[in-house]
């Protein structure tokens, strides 16, 4: 049997937004595995290079690129420095995704357009450009940050965007898994309900907690072994057993 612990030795992964919160656990975490890693931030460059020298402490190559995942020209440049430092891109996690904060009514037409783009187009952008040279390599794995309210069709005002490009992330996944299915490439999706950096006040959570960082990243590790080689196409929802409509 394949083992579940990935064994990323020898790969370079991709975190978008990893600086720091959720997105720098999860490349610490692929380091841990054995990847070298790209820590990408847009504005975050201090803490990026402290995620950075984490990284290396772990024995694996790091190396810091900068950009907007929203821009198809800045996009293109920082995985073309990520690949001249440490290589193709073999694993990618889509991890941007601004949450607005306000009813849809309330949100400005920029406020929805920052959304949208920073949860859907940056998770396409960074997709389709490292997905030519997976497929070359016929080996990759993609994993998009869907939200465990997105994974079914329940509308709610409050954070309408987000909620609305997190459903068009999880469609997305689907597609790429499909077009990918002979290339030896994964496609994935997780979706957090609450992460351990996002704890507010007022909230019933699901077995009395937020998700750790672990409970986030576990799912993740199993795509990227070779145990799940097969499983493309598919969301776990990181929420606790959440019942939506119970809420």
């Amino acid at each position: 049997m394949e083992s579940l612990d990935p064994d990323l030795t020898g790969r370079t992964a991709l975190v978008t937004g990893s600086a720091d919160r959720v997105g720098r656990e999860i490349l610490l975490r692929l380091a841990d595995a054995g990847a070298d890693v790209a820590v990408h931030h847009r504005s975050s460059s201090t803490t990026a290079s402290e995620t950075a020298a984490d990284a290396r402490e772990r024995g694996v190559d790091a190396t810091v690129v900068r950009g907007d995942v929203t821009e198809p020209d800045a996009v293109d440049a920082f995985v073309g420095e990520c690949e001249s430092a440490l290589g193709t891109v073999d694993v990618l996690v889509n991890a941007v995704g601004p949450l607005p904060g306000g009813r849809w009514d309330e949100l400005s037409y920029d406020q929805w357009q920052t959304t949208v783009a920073g949860c859907l187009y940056g998770t396409y952008l960074c997709s389709h450009r490292v997905l030519p040279a997976m497929r070359d390599a016929e080996w990759g794995r993609i994993v998009n940050f869907g939200v465990a309210d997105a994974r079914d069709d329940r509308a709610v005002p409050e954070n309408f965007p987000y909620f609305a490009a997190k459903k068009t992330v999880l469609l997305f996944t689907r597609t790429l898994a499909y077009d990918t299915q002979t290339a030896g490439i994964t496609v994935n999706a997780v979706s957090p309900f609450a992460v351990e950096n996002t704890v507010v006040d007022d909230v019933d959570y699901p077995r009395g907690r937020p998700a750790s960082f672990d409970d986030v990243a576990a799912p993740i590790l199993f795509f990227c072994s070779a145990a799940a080689s097969y499983i493309s196409g598919q969301n776990v929802a990181v929420d606790g057993g959440r019942l939506q409509e119970a809420n």
